[in-house]
């Protein structure tokens, strides 16, 4: 989307709604990776209406949608991202049922969520103590850890079509699989999601969280700058266990480095590229594939201009 004319038109609709945005906003800003180029406009709505609102707003304009929650599993091209860039973190309201069911907004960090469901003495979301990401996206993606993922409680999602319509999968309807969903490259967007818990002892809860972050903690970088787990785990086997038996652990591509805590993630050691990382990435595959005849698999989603996913 080229500056001028559009961009006006955008930005007084945005303004009309009450609609936060920033123009030629630096992506790296917003991944946990801390790499990436400038949007041409990022617009954070506050509320479902505005998000209608913004979506509408940029098809009039015939802007690029691209829509993001916390960026955890996101590389950004150095080049940055063509048209719009909707966050859906202004989607943060959580609200419980007395049947143990929690309705979050897709831009409510799950760690929130999770946190929220013990003070509520409900089990069933402990797993997500210490993934990083939105409700949005862990339900996008079939987010989980340690033998559990939304799936197990996962009951219903609403969301938003790039026409404006207001829809809602739930049951079979939201397909999901291995870090996958029916929302997966749908086009939809997500807006919130009703989880299915149940009652328990807030201590064993709180005990349980405790648990998983000390072991998230000892064998992941978890304060390193990363998208999570690089690749995809290949069906009776690991992709971390693959990649240390080529003896990648530790290699570097410019500032991109496969961790030497864990081979399953590429970590950015400082002013790593989006560039580094892909030519990582590529030199993992190629080598796993030549040493064990095994072809990994993406599990990060690659996004902006001229990047195609590897």
């Amino acid at each position: 989307m080229e500056h001028g004319s559009k961009y006006s038109e955008l930005e007084a609709e945005l303004e009309k709604l009450g609609c936060e945005y920033r123009k030629n906003e630096p992506m790296h800003k917003h991944t946990s990776f801390r790499i990436g180029g400038p949007a041409d406009i990022f617009i954070i709505p506050g509320t479902e209406d505005m998000l209608l609102g913004a979506v509408s707003a940029c098809k009039a304009v015939q802007a690029p949608i691209t829509i993001v929650g916390s960026g955890t599993n996101l590389l950004v091209s150095d080049a940055g991202i063509e048209g719009a860039v909707i966050s859906t973190l202004g989607l943060k309201d959580i609200t419980f049922s007395e049947d143990g069911r929690v309705t979050a907004g897709a831009g409510l960090k799950i760690m929130s969520a999770s946190r929220a469901a013990a003070e509520h003495s409900l089990t069933g979301l402990e797993f997500a103590w210490g993934i990083p990401g939105s409700i949005g996206g862990a339900a996008y993606m079939n987010a989980g850890c340690y033998g559990s993922e939304m799936k197990d409680i996962l009951v219903s999602c609403r969301h938003i079509s790039m026409t404006g319509n207001i829809g809602e999968y739930s049951g079979e309807e939201l397909k999901m699989g291995y870090r996958s969903s029916a929302y997966t490259d749908s086009g939809l967007i997500i807006i919130s999601a009703t989880m299915a818990l149940k009652a328990g002892s807030r201590l064993s809860i709180s005990e349980k969280m405790e648990e998983l972050m000390q072991k998230r903690l000892s064998k992941q970088p978890y304060y390193m700058p990363s998208a999570g787990s690089t690749f995809k785990r290949p069906e009776g086997n690991f992709a971390g266990s693959l990649i240390e038996s080529c003896g990648l652990k530790g290699a570097f591509v410019g500032g991109a480095q496969v961790s030497e805590k864990h081979a399953g993630f590429i970590v950015n050691t400082g002013g790593a590229t989006c560039d580094d990382v892909l030519r990582l990435i590529s030199k993992i595959k190629n080598t796993v594939y030549k040493e064990t005849g095994i072809m990994l698999e993406c599990e990060i989603k690659i996004v902006g201009r001229t990047v195609s996913e590897l």
